[in-house]
């Protein structure tokens, strides 16, 4: 009888094994420190003529970090159906947008925002999203998660798919040195996702080898670039720079560049700006975008509203539509009557801050393919 009890034990245990599919965790139990935790640091290759990056000192970056982030960036296990990524809305062929006038999410539900690159992201200081709404890409990373229109779940389940995941709780382990399956939290989670965040970095463009005396202006594109600095006094002022300065072709400020009329400042369709900072002056105030690779984003504006890049240029060419805090910088350019050679060469510029080696970024890529 003893011997029969065993052989059933034995039965039932190789059975339990045999259906165990991939969905088992890799080490059967929640103890995870048989797993070595032996974070290497990860240093970012910066030019020059590029600004230092701030990054926090409860989230140094290490390459365990940034393989994690990675994997969660791009894996549809953050979504509730399992059918959209943060990728789905951030695709590294388009710039890390998604090449729609407003996102949509797992219902279907459309947004009313278009999805922004994430080119250079890390260098925000001042709030992410078009609005500014979160302070840091830690927190930023948290929001779509449970956005009813974009990932429509909740971070509870999320974590706990997490921790039955084959492979997750051993790479939680070896980022931030957890001992349990246990302690996969929603913090470390966005701690990840932000340290892969902060390498989506732009810096081989035509612009960036002309800084570093790597290479030359067209006679067409130093044109563009007296016009887009107002560094000729011969040549109309662009007044691009205020909004879009360099190195990273943009500026960590919001600004109202005449998309929409109103009397009032309370007449705006989308409040943007002022319905985080709570001050009416910021009314239908909104992220500049990096012009970086720019051709490669659209459509463009808050709302998706130019479907080229040359509509863009059309309008604050028509100085913008009026309103009490229209920027007035954006008047002065129709003021300055750019002439089409001068548009041209504009463009011309305005393309040296394509950057194609940054789309085949290895580091960049969807681990899963």
């Amino acid at each position: 009888m003893k011997a029969f009890k065993v052989f059933s034990l034995l039965i039932v245990l190789t059975f339990i094994v045999i259906s165990c599919n991939d969905d088992c965790p890799e080490d059967q139990g929640d103890d995870l420190i048989s797993f070595p935790y032996n974070p290497e640091s990860y240093t970012l290759d910066l030019p020059p003529h590029y600004p230092q990056m701030f990054i926090p000192n409860d989230n140094p970056f290490t390459k365990q970090g940034i393989t994690l982030g990675r994997h969660l960036f791009y894996d549809p296990i953050l979504s509730a159906d399992s059918s959209m990524s943060c990728a789905s809305c951030h695709l590294p062929s388009l710039a890390f947008a998604d090449g729609k006038s407003v996102s949509r999410g797992i219902d279907g539900i459309a947004g009313t925002r278009s999805s922004m690159s994430l080119i250079n992201v890390g260098f925000v200081q001042s709030g992410l999203f078009w609005d500014g709404r979160a302070k840091t890409l830690e927190e930023q990373a948290l929001l779509p998660v449970e956005d009813p229109i974009e990932l429509h779940h909740t971070w509870p389940q999320v974590v706990e798919k997490l921790k039955k995941h084959p492979s997750y709780p051993r790479m939680f382990r070896e980022a931030f040195g957890i001992t349990n399956r246990d302690q996969i939290t929603k913090e470390l989670a966005a701690k990840a996702i932000a340290q892969f965040e902060r390498i989506i970095i732009s810096k081989d463009s035509k612009f960036d080898r002309v800084e570093q005396n790597n290479d030359i202006y067209s006679d067409q594109e130093l044109m563009g670039y007296g016009i887009f600095f107002d560094i000729d006094p011969d040549l109309p002022d662009g007044e691009c720079a205020h909004c879009h300065n360099t190195p990273l072709a943009t500026s960590d400020a919001f600004f109202n560049n005449g998309l929409n009329e109103s009397t009032t400042l309370d007449g705006f369709p989308d409040l943007g700006r002022g319905k985080i900072s709570g001050s009416k002056a910021d009314n239908g105030k909104f992220r500049a975008t990096t012009l970086r690779n720019i051709r490669y984003s659209a459509p463009y504006m808050h709302d998706g509203r130019f479907s080229t890049f040359d509509q863009v240029l059309e309008h604050y060419l028509s100085g913008g539509k009026s309103s009490p805090n229209k920027d007035a910088l954006i008047g002065d350019i129709n003021k300055n009557k750019l002439k089409p050679v001068h548009i041209e060469a504009l463009k011309a510029f305005i393309n040296t801050f394509e950057d194609t080696l940054f789309f085949s970024n290895p580091e960049l890529q969807n681990p899963f393919n």
